[in-house]
């Protein structure tokens, strides 16, 4: 069983050439990001990289290194391209093959759809040596966990059912507590208070969001730290903040998506 840290940290790495190319817009890491705010754990940084050996294992290694858990999309279905897991073992120097329990999985799931486990399905088995399998209820081919790298498919459907899979394995960390203040005005009016405020109240992070033209419509400033305190007294400071602007600024509980 694996033992995390009391506030354990994630991180995501998004293989795929479609994803540098502008091909594919990605919905995983937006996905996931959610799944791991509503259990406690922030995700501290995305990375994209292209379906190349050396870039995988850098990356890997990197974020293994700063993250207490990793979660990779891409690169582990039937095609050539497809060299997600290989990367994985030699980021961990780990040995790889086919192995026995994934063929099985996905020489069940083909007789049940009565269709064929040919080569390119079979390299879909390829696992490495000590790495704990994924389920996938979606395609079948599974996703390993490998040290504290989990591994998972690129397409979404897929992603997010691994994800549900995984996410019953993590721990709930008490979550933080979010406040938006919302008031009329320009960013740059506030920034040396948010700063302040920042810098004084121990734990506090503060976000500053601008409408959508950028022109000095609604402004969100989100104030979040898991003393739920904290977060309140904080809202109420930026209130103050946009009243010295003559802003009638509003207060919501919760972070506006």
């Amino acid at each position: 069983m694996t033992t995390y840290p009391e506030f354990p940290r994630a991180a995501c790495l998004l293989i795929g050439d479609e994803l540098l190319s502008g091909r594919t817009q990605d919905r995983n890491a937006h996905h996931l990001a959610g799944v791991l705010n509503e259990r406690g754990i922030p995700l501290i940084e995305v990375r994209v990289v292209p379906d190349e050996t050396p870039a995988i294992v850098e990356a890997v290694r990197a974020l293994s290194d700063k993250a207490d858990i990793v979660f990779t999309s891409g690169g582990i279905g039937p095609t050539h391209d497809d060299i997600t897991a290989d990367a994985i073992a030699e980021a961990f120097g780990a040995p790889i093959s086919d192995r026995d329990d994934a063929i099985a999985i996905l020489q069940a799931f083909y007789d049940a759809k009565g269709e064929e486990l040919t080569p390119a399905r079979r390299r879909m088995a390829r696992i490495p040596d000590g790495a704990e399998l994924i389920h996938n209820a979606v395609s079948g081919a599974p996703g390993f966990i490998l040290g504290n790298v989990h591994v998972m498919a690129g397409v979404p459907t897929i992603f997010a059912a691994m994800v549900e899979v995984v996410a019953e394995t993590l721990p709930q960390c008490p979550a933080e507590t979010a406040f938006t203040v919302t008031g009329v005005g320009h960013e740059s009016t506030l920034a040396a208070g948010l700063l302040d405020l920042e810098t004084a109240l121990k734990g506090l992070k503060i976000g500053s969001y601008p409408g959508p033209t950028g022109t000095g419509g609604p402004l969100s400033i989100v104030c979040k730290s898991r003393n739920p305190a904290t977060a309140e007294q904080a809202a109420i400071a930026v209130k103050a903040l946009f009243a010295t602007q003559g802003v009638q600024a509003t207060i919501q509980e919760g972070q506006e998506k």
